[in-house]
């Protein structure tokens, strides 16, 4: 028998494999519940309070604002491109942007953090 970690969706899963005479391996079910997988390092400016998180699977078209800029609920962020279209990712609340965690060309899956404030 052989244990593994594997990560699928951000859910680390702890797996054990156990060969069965032949060639083929069959998996079986995660042995505890699936534990979060260690954040990523943190971008140069520093991470802020207020998360800003993609609401869809996607690719980063534009970065609207930058580190440092005061921002008021409702400004545009970023421009996320899903499903052929054009989304504006904006500001929860007023605050001021302490990071932008993504770029321009960036793939990015529903729930990732695109920036946080302050």
């Amino acid at each position: 028998m052989k244990n593994y970690t594997i990560t699928v969706n951000g859910n680390v899963y702890d797996v054990t494999v156990e060969e069965n005479g032949g060639a083929s391996a069959s998996a079986a079910a995660p042995k505890a519940a699936p534990r979060k997988a260690a954040p990523k390092a943190a971008a140069a400016g520093g991470q802020g309070a207020i998360k800003v998180n993609a609401p869809m699977p996607g690719k980063i078209l534009s970065v609207k604002a930058s580190n440092g800029q005061a921002v008021k609920k409702g400004d545009v962020l970023l421009i996320l491109e899903a499903m052929k279209m054009e989304n504006e990712v904006v500001a929860p609340q007023d605050g001021t942007v302490a990071s932008i965690d993504v770029a321009a060309g960036d793939s990015v899956e529903a729930g990732a953090v695109l920036a946080t404030l302050n």
